[in-house]
């Protein structure tokens, strides 16, 4: 077969059975059924009535439902499995090859991010786009409960998923702990079928465990302080559920997350500042973002329940979960010696005074003042705080309150939400999920940044995320503009 390098015009195509490489289709009229495409690179449609273009990648056949387990990355026609399209395409001048989204006017495509690279695909739709193909991610809480019920009012297709986060999962939640129970995934079934909305549990625990609770342990074996409820969001949440939702040919995935995407595709702190839940939604991709939906984060967290209550869920009652998944007991000190085993060392204090022996620096965070257990007192009699974990040596530091402030922070691996966030700029900075904001001047370059603090920050460690924020421009709240993993403090 010789490969096809160009098509230029296709007026009417019936049934292709086999294309081995297409680099370019300028044109396509009416296409019925192309049963096979080996590679795609480019595709550009004008008005066009597409029932169903199925792609085979690597030469495995794919379908809908079919190839879940291969990578896909967004915005890439090469790399996805299947496209179905019903209605217009808005044309555009971009040599890009995107996925369509559902706008108002039809479908608009992210052609339209060259043209204005400032608006989300899903500027001015949110949940009033009818008729969106949506995966809405189902905790068995009370929050994504009523994030399902608003995408199905807004007349949504939805299709409910719950992620099986453990090979083991309890059979029942210890009272707030915890969020991925057989007793979540049971409440989160009901509340599909309550809404008549079909209900899947997807199995991601391999991935859980590599990208999430592995990597929780080597961050404190490397004597980092890890969030991670922040990295499930990245990792598991967002990225992983989002290839899968991609492949399947949704639209977009909704949570229960407390944030906002305005009109414009900005991420926004939360109408309700207890439950704001933007910090950990930081560290997404503007790629993902652009696919995500939250309903419930222009509502207030008892509205949220009395919603639920309306609908007879009965989630509308269940407790928020709290403290970290995959370690229900609580106990992460137990959990990490298990899975790090006892490595002694040495605590000291910023003299270099040796003051007790520990059983590893696994066990220490910076700013911890509890459980240090010293029975030499201080000079000044005052509490000790823990200021610096060296996990090479073993090393623990010890000193007074005053030594846990820092003026600087330098951040890697950067997430960039917003246009703004480039060059030298000031903005205020967030460390922790309901941490206090600071405002600072940022100089980003690369895949770093540093912060020149206004004012100093106090326990702040390796391995946490400092969340960019443009502080509110417009009286709609803050708008993120990115985030970076600290790396280093002074």
């Amino acid at each position: 077969m010789v490969p096809v390098t160009t098509v230029t015009t296709v007026t009417t195509v019936t049934t292709v059975t086999t294309v081995t490489t297409v680099t370019t289709v300028t044109t396509v009229t009416t296409v019925t059924t192309v049963t096979t495409v080996i590679c795609v690179t480019c595709v550009v449609m004008t008005a066009v009535g597409l029932v169903s273009i199925v792609f085979v990648v690597a030469g495995v056949p794919t379908g809908l439902g079919a190839g879940v387990g291969v990578s896909v990355v967004h915005g890439s026609v090469l790399s996805l499995q299947f496209i179905v399209v019903v209605g217009s395409a808005v044309p555009g001048p971009s040599t890009t090859a995107i996925p369509h989204v559902n706008t108002p006017g039809g479908y608009m495509s992210r052609v339209s991010r060259s043209e204005r690279p400032d608006v989300s695909p899903f500027a001015l739709t949110g949940l009033h786009c009818a008729d969106m193909r949506v995966l809405a991610a189902m905790s068995g809480g009370v929050d994504s409960s009523v994030a399902a019920a608003r995408l199905v009012e807004a007349g949504h297709d939805v299709v409910g998923v719950h992620l099986a986060l453990s090979k083991d999962a309890q059979q029942t939640r210890e009272s707030a702990r915890g969020c991925c129970s057989l007793e979540d995934s049971a409440d989160a079934r009901r509340v599909c079928d309550h809404l008549g909305i079909p209900f899947y549990v997807w199995d991601f625990s391999d991935r859980f465990k590599e990208e999430v609770i592995d990597d929780f342990v080597w961050s404190y074996e490397h004597g980092e302080t890890p969030n991670p409820c922040l990295r499930c969001n990245e990792k598991i949440k967002f990225a992983a559920l989002l290839d899968r939702a991609v492949t399947l040919g949704f639209d977009a995935i909704a949570t229960g997350h407390y944030a906002i995407i305005d009109d414009a595709g900005n991420l926004r702190r939360s109408t309700d500042p207890k439950k704001d839940q933007s910090y950990v939604l930081g560290v997404l991709t503007r790629d993902e973002l652009d696919r995500c939906i939250f309903p419930v984060g222009d509502t207030e967290k008892p509205q949220i329940r009395e919603e639920a209550a309306r609908h007879g869920f009965a989630t509308a009652s269940k407790p928020d979960s709290y403290d970290i998944c995959f370690i229900p007991d609580g106990n992460t000190q137990a959990f990490l010696g298990r899975s790090i085993g006892m490595r002694p060392g040495m605590i000291k204090d910023t003299e270099g005074r040796e003051l007790k022996e520990h059983d590893g620096a696994f066990q220490y965070t910076i700013g911890q003042r509890k459980g240090l257990n010293i029975r030499v007192p201080a000079e000044d009699g005052k509490p000790r705080y823990v200021t610096d974990v060296d996990t090479s040596t073993g090393t623990v530091t010890v000193g007074p309150r005053e030594a846990l402030r820092v003026t600087e922070i330098t951040a890697d691996r950067l997430k960039v939400l917003h246009p703004a966030m480039k060059g030298e700029l000031t903005a205020n900075v967030q460390i922790r999920a309901h941490g206090g904001v600071v405002a600072c001047t940022a100089r980003i370059e690369d895949d770093q940044m540093t912060l020149a603090l206004h004012e100093p920050l106090e326990g702040v460690a390796r391995g946490q995320a400092a969340v960019l924020y443009l502080p509110d421009p417009d009286g709609q709240g803050d708008i993120v503009l990115g985030s970076g993993t600290i790396c280093a403090t002074a």
